[in-house]
């Protein structure tokens, strides 16, 4: 599993022209299922995305997390942050979850950051336009593999 998570003020989601899911101050989390990820990957990441440090304290040191500063989580999924661009131009999202897996692991992700932090989530394998007003920015990868070693 691998997310690319931003620090943000603010982000919107809205599927066919309707708001499906917003938060003020928080992390937005674009979510990558790959066909190999475990249960084990979904505890790592529900963990590492919910105790990420990325807010400053008292003295501009960036030691908080989401929930010290009252922030949510808003996790969008990204079939293609599985893919590889190896070779040529286009990603090969050949190692992607398929939709069944893909939304039963990205659900289970939500619903175990759900238990620390307020979360919502766009619409699975939907096509969203997302609005997001970045803080920092603050950019962080996460990848369930790397955590393995």
């Amino acid at each position: 599993m691998r997310a690319v998570v931003q620090r943000v003020h603010s982000a919107c989601c809205v599927v066919d022209g309707e708001t499906v899911s917003k938060i003020d101050k928080g992390l937005i989390a674009f979510i990558g299922v790959f066909d190999d990820d475990t249960d084990e990957d979904i505890a790592k990441m529900a963990n590492k995305i919910s105790g990420l440090r990325v807010f400053k304290d008292e003295n501009d040191k960036l030691s908080l997390n989401a929930s010290a500063v009252g922030g949510s989580v808003m996790l969008i999924s990204n079939f293609v942050l599985a893919g590889r661009v190896t070779r040529g131009f286009r990603p090969d999202c050949t190692h992607a979850a398929k939709y069944e897996e893909g939304k039963r692991a990205f659900d289970m992700l939500a619903a175990e950051i759900n238990k620390v932090l307020p979360t919502v989530t766009g619409v699975f394998g939907a096509h969203m336009d997302i609005s997001v007003h970045n803080d920092g920015p603050i950019n962080v990868i996460i990848d369930t593999k790397e955590l393995r070693k």
